[in-house]
């Protein structure tokens, strides 16, 4: 195993592993550490040790107490900026760098050389998305923020800002909710909304009290705060947007 200062593309599988795994997971005994440390050669406890260090940099994390080690590198430290000024190309450079050492998450870089333009696109915009879904999925423990659902199949990596109006965030966890299929889609069409408190609001213009299930299912949340995230908070910013252009206000 390396003794040696920490490649790019070890610290790039490094953060792509930070963005998917829950805190509690950024241990040495975690197969995925185990399995990923081979890899990049690196034993799991540096790799381990490596993880804590990028969760000192995370406000989120360091808010709670939980704030891991203290030995994040200048690299470290440069590498948190890069990623939160520009989170599609951090999650491409991630992906390469993790196919490098033959990591399943990434994409062969010699696919990227062969295609054409209009697939490279889609290939990135796939790239992009798998990103999202894991950063924001790993950040709320896999489970729906509003009603708590755990199912995989029916949770959703919900974009707050619409992916449309705002491609510059179109990959910041910070811009995303867990939500289940059902929140996810009363989300998008603004009859359901989160405050500067984090509390659910229902719009009130399609409450109907006559049906049983919305009132069980969507209006019974009204007033209550969501679960929040170990890490990418959501942004209040963009919470504010859905709440001014999305919502369906009184």
């Amino acid at each position: 195993m390396a003794t040696s200062g920490w490649t790019r593309q070890q610290s790039l599988v490094a953060f792509s592993l930070y963005c998917r795994l829950t805190f509690g997971r950024l241990h040495s005994k975690n197969p995925e550490i185990i399995q990923y440390a081979h890899l990049i050669g690196r034993t799991p406890s540096a790799l381990a040790m490596k993880l804590s260090n990028i969760a000192s940099l995370d406000p989120a994390i360091t808010s709670t107490g939980r704030s891991g080690l203290t030995g994040a590198s200048a690299a470290d430290k440069a590498m948190w900026q890069e990623m939160q000024q520009d989170w599609a190309a951090f999650a491409i450079a991630m992906a390469q760098a993790e196919k490098e050492f033959g990591a399943e998450q990434g994409i062969a870089q010699s696919n990227i050389a062969e295609k054409s333009t209009s697939k490279l696109a889609e290939v990135t915009v796939r790239i992009g998305q798998q990103f999202f879904r894991n950063a924001v999925l790993s950040a709320y423990n896999q489970r729906c923020c509003i009603s708590g659902l755990a199912s995989p199949k029916l949770l959703v990596a919900s974009h707050i800002v619409p992916w449309s109006q705002d491609e510059a965030n179109r990959l910041n966890p910070h811009n995303g909710l867990a939500l289940s299929a059902l929140h996810d889609k009363a989300f998008d069409l603004g009859i359901i909304t989160v405050d500067g408190d984090y509390r659910v609001v229902v719009s009130s213009q399609v409450t109907d009290a006559t049906d049983a299930f919305f009132m069980s299912a969507i209006a019974s949340f009204h007033g209550k705060r969501i679960a929040l995230p170990e890490k990418f908070y959501p942004a209040a910013q963009f919470l504010a947007f859905h709440r001014e252009h999305i919502f369906q206000q009184a």
